[in-house]
């Protein structure tokens, strides 16, 4: 099926979005408002984003130096069109309210319209940051600087970035050294800091796509005696514009003190720049003085806490990334394997070099890594699209509701975000493998989704960190209720399963899966040690990602049952593939979890020497 077909299908027969329509914020939307927000933005990706993602990809991001020896970055003009397009279709404010300009669209439309993004070119634009950068504001800051900042991020005239890395420090943002020094408490944009230090790996944290760039930065205020506080307890959160601008958002002409210090080079992703930023060396002193102006949001030694939440948006974002990218490349590599003839069928008397060649998909090992692709793919976009469903229940729904859906996302993001990122590389692998020595050219456009995928299980929390977040903090929090949570849900897609006989040997396994992580989570805190629990956590959160796709897949595979015509291609489609899932990779969790319950620590004991 296309894109879209998959879409409307998850999106109506599976999760019923139009039901959002029953509740006041979304009260003047309805299926036809929906429709038009996915055709608008798969008319945009298909004419801005798509026939440019090889462009981007060659001519990658580069400096030149300016008069005053400050450097500029050189990007191609389609990079500049296709953010306008989007910028103009109203998609940056898609869930804002009414009064804000935005278009009070659920959270779970917003992510299906921009999936379409996602599998035309995922590089051309990091809009995600912008969004979630105001999003922060929307929760985080001040009426000032929620109207002076947030608002002119979602109409468009401003981009906005996520500062936390440093050089030194990588994901410890607990060693972070950027300082921050207090200069006027009563700035009408809030508190005004210096800022002085230096970040690492900034998304767009240079170009000239838009008028300003909203640098939102963690640092830490000293100490009465000068040092900066140890640990994550002293991080703070500030807004540092690229220009300063006054209080109706208008640029002042002043460049704040925020200089880039070079790009980096990467394997892929090639269309948004990546760069290291310095802030406060005196490059562009203001009023004379070196250091960067930045404004405190929220309080004091609150910073990491204000960041997660663009960090849990981010996260969840970079799971939809990792599985467009997966998708581009099964649909390749499905039409190559249509249209390229190579080999032979295998008869009782082996190959008979008198019948013509056939298609590749007629051999059962390209139809396996089709199907896995299929899995992966579509079983993670049915994810997200579920998480995304959840946010909207946390913001929208009743209180009991919203309480279990904030929760259950609490448990589903560290997977949300890892399971598809290290999966759907695997199928962009396949995609390369289908295409045999042509995927490894870059005549065929199956290595790029390759190396652009290859970022997702780095940024926004590596995959060890994910798992540690899963095992050491999610499962356990509030009594491991979220556990809990997610069990009742999966146990409600068993009963109904078991009432389908063609679902119910299905239904009867994940019925055991659910009980083995169920022990694995009390075994591996038996001792209650965390260097033993955590030891093999990344196993433990790929079991744990393939229990919760086998539910995905189950309850995909009963709604295709129920809503399809016994026989149609679409259901056969679901519930092969569902069923491909549980013989081949269900069974996957068993050497996983092997590990954990037992808290092997091979790993962890091998000593640094016998390397």
């Amino acid at each position: 099926m296309s894109l879209r077909n998959t879409l409307d299908f998850l999106l109506y027969s599976w999760l019923d979005a139009p039901a959002l329509t029953q509740r006041p914020r979304f009260a003047e939307h309805s299926r036809e408002t929906f429709d038009a927000v996915m055709d608008t933005c798969e008319r945009i990706a298909n004419e801005k984003y798509a026939p440019f993602n090889r462009v981007v990809d060659v001519e990658e991001p580069r400096t030149e130096q300016e008069p005053d020896g400050s450097l500029r970055v050189v990007l191609p003009r389609a990079t500049l069109d296709a953010r306008l397009a989007y910028a103009e279709s109203g998609m940056l404010a898609a869930a804002q309210d009414y009064e804000h300009g935005g278009m009070q669209l659920p959270y779970l439309v917003e992510a299906a319209a921009n999936a379409f993004f996602g599998k035309a070119s995922i590089s051309i634009g990091a809009n995600l940051l912008t969004v979630g950068n105001a999003n922060l504001l929307m929760a985080h800051g001040t009426p000032a600087q929620q109207q002076v900042f947030a608002a002119n991020e979602f109409n468009g005239r401003w981009t906005g970035t996520m500062c936390l890395s440093e050089p030194q420090a990588g994901s410890s943002l607990s060693d972070i050294a950027t300082r921050a020094e207090l200069e006027d408490e009563g700035d009408a944009l809030g508190p005004r800091y210096r800022l002085r230090g230096n970040k690492m790996w900034i998304s767009g944290g240079e170009h000239e796509l838009a008028e300003n760039i909203v640098h939102l930065v963690l640092a830490k205020i000293p100490g009465p005696d000068g040092k900066l506080v140890p640990g994550v307890k002293g991080i703070s959160l500030f807004i540092v514009p690229k220009k300063l601008v006054d209080m109706n958002g208008q640029l002042t002409g002043i460049r704040n003190d925020v200089a880039l210090a070079g790009l980096n080079h990467k394997l892929g992703w090639r269309g948004t720049t990546n760069t290291l930023l310095n802030f406060g060396e005196g490059k562009f002193p203001v009023d004379g003085k070196a250091g960067a102006v930045g404004y405190l949001v929220g309080k004091p030694g609150e910073g990491l806490r204000c960041m997660f939440h663009m960090m849990n948006e981010a996260r969840i974002a970079i799971g939809m990334a990792a599985t467009m990218l997966g998708l581009a490349g099964y649909e390749a590599s499905l039409e190559y394997a249509r249209t390229r003839t190579q080999g032979r069928p295998v008869g009782a008397g082996g190959k008979d070099a008198t019948q013509a060649p056939v298609r590749l998909i007629e051999h059962a090992d390209i139809k396996r890594m089709l199907m896995i692709q299929k899995a992966y793919c579509e079983g993670a976009l049915a994810l997200l699209l579920y998480s995304a469903q959840l946010v909207d229940e946390q913001h929208t729904g009743d209180a009991a509701a919203a309480d279990d859906a904030r929760l259950l996302l609490e448990v589903l993001t560290p997977i949300a975000k890892s399971w598809p990122s290290e999966n759907c590389l695997e199928a962009n692998s396949l995609a390369i493998q289908i295409h045999g020595g042509y995927g490894y050219t870059r005549d065929f456009p199956v290595e790029q989704y390759w190396r652009d995928n290859r970022l997702n299980m780095i940024h926004e929390g590596t995959h060890g960190i994910q798992a540690m977040d899963l095992l050491g903090r999610k499962v356990l929090m509030e009594g491991g209720r979220g556990l809990k949570l997610l069990a009742g849900r999966i146990n409600a897609t068993i009963e109904k399963a078991l009432q389908e006989p063609q679902l119910a040997i299905h239904a009867n396994a994940l019925a055991q899966a659910l009980a083995r992580v169920g022990a694995a989570t009390k075994a591996a805190w038996a001792t209650a040690q965390p260097s033993e629990a955590l030891a093999n956590a990344v196993p433990y959160m790929q079991a744990f990602g393939h229990m919760v796709l086998a539910w995905i897949w189950l309850d995909l595979a009963h709604a295709a049952l129920k809503g399809g015509t016994a026989g149609h291609e679409s259901v056969r489609g679901y519930v092969s593939t569902m069923t491909y899932f549980y013989h081949y990779e269900l069974p996957k969790i068993d050497a996983w979890l092997r590990v954990v319950e037992s808290r092997d620590m091979t790993c962890a004991e091998m000593p640094e020497e016998a390397f």
